[in-house]
Parts: structure tokens; sequence; C-alpha cells
């Protein structure tokens, strides 16, 4: 965000006019439940109750759903700043009509909303999304979405997750991009510039809010809310970099995380928050605590009491409580008393209205009815497939069983193939029941000869006959995968397709018929032990409106196959965490070596790396040559599409530094660019890189430019084996 010197002066005038339970209210984020932005059931909210994690009146309020409700008076006194969760317009302006015109200083209301891969268009899980390696698909997606969102008189999301995710046993890995930090600062920065735009007062963007500041993505076991500690050289290196790129691309916002960052909740975590956040990556918009987590700061230990959580939170530079009373509750008095500084309070305020401003909400606070909404409309829909096509991963395709003739007869088998709303993924909070493309709706309107039958479903027994009479007079199967679980507090052990499912595949095997098998999902999954199964596997994570359409495109031959893995898959879910740019050991892992770092029991290769994607075309590399020139390393190679079909290569650039004072990655993803080729065509390819690129943060987290020999790859994956070795 910049700094506008007029915008300080009013900010300054108002901040003088303020009460000292007027500022604290800037800081008080209402939301609809104890977990956020979002109802909970009735089970969720009673078990709550009963470990005494919410009163009797919080938990009356949840199953009555009126914790959001006869919040009037509290508006008028000017003791609330923001709401989460209001979905409807007519509230949402009715709420900000008592905030700017029966409130004391008229001062609006900013309205925040999960809106993590679409508002009512729904775009592709941003895991899958980042599987494009197009960072450019983000700004589209983001912009779509901010667009539709500020229509509902939404003001501000939360999003992007910029957390570097290499365990998939947490759930949260489908909100983020993935496993490497390259890849996800380019997504991060994106998704920041589409939400924002370049003016976020013109009425069709919203706030972003870069989270979970920081690392929490490295939480121990890959379970939710759990700690993380690591040394600080690889938190700078590693986990800091989206978040850098998400401040560099203007983020107005940026999320605390729950974990605690080397002893420190992140969010009493002043090094992180001031240090880190504002001083070093230069952030001046406003930090929001994630949901209730500066209460929960007692739970850790490190507060006595919700007060001294309190005072922490406010003097470390969290600036607004999401979902909790701990402000309102607690800050004006340690105000008054002396034990908060009036200066750290009114820092937090300015930060607050400072975005408010920034939003044009001063000049135009209500959201206007629009007779012709944008959401879901042909052109939205339209950029939801193009994003979706590109974002399934082809795993595999033996025999070149795919694309299908469209005059083949296909028994399409499994419950996910007729599933409109599981094509949304986890956090689609405001999308629409139904309105989604299912595979079988995008294969009927296409006159595809086919017979659809269930027959099983994620965790239901499956249906022997009506599995044998659906194939029976079928040329080929499309055997629809799925593996429901993602999103927040949905931390598994168990990262393999259910056993009913793999039932099915066995059998289809069995019956010898051509399949292929579609999986829908949003986590990444270890599928050892089903990926021979099948004669072609297509990685179709939760792509969305479109989804449907999407694969009977890929699967048809209508769209040749572009996406590529943002994460390594495992054989096994035991493999986790697991991760293409692990440090080097002195003892490399090697299939015929005992005394080495590997699993006795499992191939010490992954059963899919980082970056890999099959076409319906084959591309060949060859002649990789590098040429230094000053601080420039230019390197090159020559890419030819030796197939029968044109089709698009995504050409991945790895280095490897020979010797540092720090343990470098066996690979560093450094560079990725995208050439079209014609069936038969050669094009060379060159990317540059220079030694601020190459750098590397030393034992002292100091970060090093300086001349080594380096490995270096181009090719199609991050298991590519050619290299050139240069001094740089």
């Amino acid at each position: 965000m910049r700094i506008n010197p007029e915008t300080e002066l009013k900010i300054d005038r108002l901040i003088e006019k303020m009460t000292v339970s007027e500022k604290v209210g800037q800081l008080h984020q209402i939301g609809p439940s104890p977990v956020g932005g979002f109802e909970i059931s009735r089970q969720d909210a009673e078990a709550m109750y009963k470990t005494g994690k919410i009163t009797a009146e919080t938990y009356n309020a949840i199953i009555n759903h009126t914790l959001m409700d006869k919040r009037e008076d509290e508006i008028r006194k000017g003791k609330v700043g923001s709401f989460i969760g209001v979905d409807d317009l007519e509230k949402a302006n009715a709420l900000q009509k008592i905030a700017v015109e029966e409130s004391r200083l008229g001062i609006p209301m900013i309205m925040g909303m999960d809106v993590i891969h679409g508002h009512k268009t729904i775009f592709p899980v941003p895991l899958a999304q980042a599987c494009c390696f197009d960072e450019k698909t983000f700004e589209v997606s983001s912009s779509v979405a901010a667009g539709e969102a500020r229509e509902d008189g939404i003001h501000w999301t939360y999003a992007p997750m910029s957390d570097i995710a290499r365990d998939a046993r947490w759930g949260r890995t489908a909100e983020g991009f993935g496993e490497d930090t390259l890849l996800a600062s380019r997504c991060a920065a994106a998704a920041v510039s589409g939400f924002q735009g370049d003016d976020l007062s013109d009425g069709k963007h919203i706030a972003a809010c870069a989270k979970h500041f920081a690392a929490y993505g490295a939480c121990e076991g890959g379970r939710d809310y759990d700690t993380v500690d690591m040394s600080i050289p690889k938190f700078y290196e590693v986990y800091l970099p989206p978040f850098k790129a998400a401040v560099d691309a203007g983020a107005a916002t940026v999320m605390a995380a729950f974990n605690d960052l080397n002893g420190v909740p992140c969010t009493v975590n002043k090094w992180l928050l001031k240090e880190v956040l504002r001083k070093q990556l230069g952030f001046n918009g406003f930090v929001i605590s994630d949901a209730h987590a500066i209460e929960e700061c007692v739970e850790h230990g490190i507060a006595q009491d919700i007060f001294d959580a309190v005072k922490q939170a406010i003097t470390a530079g969290c600036d607004m409580d999401l979902g909790s009373d701990a402000y309102t509750g607690y800050l004006e008095r340690a105000v008054t008393d002396g034990e908060v500084d009036m200066k750290d309070l009114d820092a937090s305020v300015r930060a607050v209205l400072r975005v408010k401003f920034a939003l044009g909400l001063f000049d135009a606070p209500y959201t206007p009815v629009k007779k012709a909404s944008s959401k879901l409309s042909e052109a939205h829909r339209k950029c939801a497939l193009e994003i979706a096509r590109k974002s399934a991963v082809l795993l595999k395709n033996n025999n070149n069983l795919l694309p299908f003739s469209r005059g083949l007869k296909i028994a399409v088998v499994g419950a996910a193939a007729a599933d409109r709303d599981e094509m949304h993924g986890t956090w689609c909070c405001s999308s629409e029941s139904g309105t989604a493309v299912s595979l079988i709706d995008a294969l009927k309107s296409r006159g595809i000869n086919l017979t659809y039958n269930p027959c099983v479903s994620e965790n239901e027994p499956l249906n022997r006959a009506e599995l044998y009479e659906t194939i029976e007079n079928s040329d080929a199967v499309i055997a629809c995968l799925l593996y429901h679980g993602a999103g927040e507090a949905d931390s598994r052990t168990d990262l393999g397709i259910s056993e009913p499912q793999r039932e099915m595949l066995s059998l289809l095997k069995q019956a010898g018929k051509p399949v292929a098998a579609v999986l829908f999902n949003g986590r990444p999954l270890a599928l050892g032990n089903v990926i021979d199964m099948p004669d072609a596997f297509l990685e179709a994570w939760h792509l969305g409106s479109e989804a449907g359409n999407a694969i009977a495109d890929i699967l048809f031959g209508d769209y040749n196959p572009t996406g590529r893995l943002a994460v390594t898959l495992p054989h096994n879910s035991a493999e986790y965490p697991i991760y293409y740019n692990h440090p080097n050991t002195g003892r490399p892992a090697k299939e015929d070596v005992k005394w080495c770092s590997k699993y006795a029991d499992s191939p010490v290769k992954p059963l899919f790396p980082f970056g890999f994607g099959l076409s319906y075309t084959e591309f060949r590399y060859s002649e990789l040559t590098c040429k230094a020139d000053n601080d420039i390393l230019t390197v090159s190679v020559t890419v030819t599409n030796a197939g029968e079909r044109a089709g698009e290569e995504t050409v991945q650039t790895y280095v490897h530094r020979k010797a540092a004072d720090r343990v470098r990655p066996v690979k560093e993803l450094k560079e990725y660019t995208k050439v079209w080729l014609d069936a038969g065509e050669s094009k060379t390819v060159s990317v540059r890189l220079t030694h601020e690129s190459l750098g590397y943060y030393n034992t002292k987290a100091e970060y090093v430019t300086d001349e080594s020999l380096f490995r270096i790859w181009m090719g199609h994956d991050s298991a590519s084996d050619e290299y050139i070795e240069v001094l740089f």
C-alpha cells in the first residue's frame, strides 16, 4: 500500500477526536462463530462449550444463529470496526448505515469474507491453480472473485494463503501454492494484484490479506494449530519470501498465524510483526489475528490471562482482533491504567483507518444494488474454464489411451462424477449449490455415448453387480475417485484412496476394460497402491464451477493437458513430509545402498516429482548451455516437440550450489517459462539468472551472493537428469 500524505492528515484529525473506547472499537471484528467467518454445527458448539472454550451465552447465540445479531447499539457507540461473514448485501448496507449515519464520528466498517478461490464463480483450489505454473491465472481468478464479492458488499478477503506446505497431512495445503518458494511467491504476488487492482477504491476490487504470518505451513506433524520450530536462516530462505512478495505487491492486510514460531505465538511475536513485517518488509497496512488467537495465547502458556494476552498482542503489533471480545473487553482498561502505551493503540488504529480510506469507504460506504450482476456470468465461467483446464495434471497415459475418441461407448462409475457441489472443494463460503458443472453434465452436453452408475462413493461399499452391469457393453471406463477431506481442522494421517474405491479399480483392471481414472481432491495424496490399476490417471483436483467441462475437454482431446505438479507425490502416506528441494545429506539416498538416508520399505524416488505432468505429445531436450556475462548467467536449452500434436511445454530451471556456509538443497527452482511448439518444431529457450537470484542465507541469516560452482538443469520437471556445471 502507498502512503498518501493527505490521507495521513485526515487520519491524524480523526484520531484526535476519538475516545479510547472508539479507538478500541476500530480494532474489533465480529464474526458468526468462534472459528471465524462461518457458522459451525451445533455439535461443534456443544463440544467447545463443554471444554470451556466458549461461554453459555456464546453457545446459545451460535445454535440460535444470533451471534452477529443485535449489534446495532455497539455500532452506534463506535465499538465495531469490522464484520466477517456478512454475505447479504442488504444487511451489510444496513449495518454500514448505522456506522456512518448514527455513530458519533461516522467511521465506516470494513466487511470481510473468506473469498479464497472464487466468490460465486468458483475457480480451482489454489493448490490446483498453482499447477498451471502460470501466476497470471491468479491475477484473473482473484480479479473476478474480487468483482463479484464487491457487488455483495464485501471489501476484504482473507487470501492469499502464502504458506509453504510440504506436509500434505496439513489440510490447509489446499489453500496455498504448494512446496516451492519461487512458485508460491509469484502466485501470492499475482493474487494480491488481482484482488486489489490498481485502485482499491474503484468499487471492483477488495483488500487482500496475506496469511498466515508466518511459517504456519510447517506446523509439526501437519497438525493444524501446532507448533513450528525452525532455524532463522530457513525461515528467511523458504517461508518468508512469499509474504515479502505479497507485501511488495501491495497487500493491504496480513493475518498473524495461530502457531508459535520458535516458542513465541505469532499473535504476540513483536520480532515477527514489527521487526520483520513492518521494518524489514516495509508493510504499512494492518495485521489481524486469526480467529480467537489473542485469547488462545493463554492456552499457549505465554500469557497469564486474557488481559495479559491483550497487552502482549497490541504491543507486538497485532492490530485487529478477529471474532473475540479480547480487545473490547480489556484493551481500554490496559491503556487507561498505563499498561499499554497510547502510541501502540494509535498506531493500530491508524493502520486500520489507512485501509478503510484506501478502499474509498469514507467517500462511498454503501454498495449499490446492481441490476445486472457479473456473478456466474458467461464471461466469468469462461475464465474459470480456461484456468481449470490448465490446472489438471495428467499423471499417466499408458498406450496413449487418452484422448478418447468421441465414437466410443463410455462407462462412467464413481459418485463424484455427478456431484456438482463436490467440484467446488474447500473454502467456498458464498458458492451456490448446484451451479457447478459435473463431469456427467459435461459428457451429456457433448453427446457422448455413456452409461453412468455411481456404484461406489468414498466411504460406502462398492456395489459389484452395478459395476459389472455398467461396464458390460462399454469400450472404455472413466473411474471417478474422490478424497473429500481438505481444509482447516482437517489434518489427516491416511492420505490414500479409500478401500471401496481401490476395490473398484482392482475389479476394473481384472475385467480387462481400458480405464481412465479421474481423481477429485483438494490435497496431495499417496497413490502408490492404486496408480498401477488404471491405464490413465488424471489428477483433476477440485476445479470449481467449470470442473466437468474442463475434464471432458482433456479426456476427449479438446485440450492438450499442460498442468504440472506444484507438490511432490509419494508412494505412501508415511513418506510425508516430502519435497523435492530437501537439503543434501552426507549419505544421499540410493536404491542399492543400505546405509543411506532412505526408508527401507519404500522407493527412494517419489511416485511423481515436483513439476511433473504429461501431455498428449512428447517433448525432448538437447544442447544445454550456459554463458556468464558479468552479473548475468544465460542458460539455454533446445526443446523439440517429438510428437504428432502441437502442445505447450513448461521448461523448468533448477540449480544446486556446490559449496556454501550452510547445506544447500539438492535442487532449487529458479525459473520456469512456457513454450508452444507445433509437431516437429524445435525452439531454443533461454533464461537469465543473476547472483542475487542464486544467493542464500548463511548461518547468521545474512544473504550471500558470492561466486560458486553451480549445477544447472533445464528440463521437464525436478527429476530431470542432464545438468551442466558453471562457475558463477
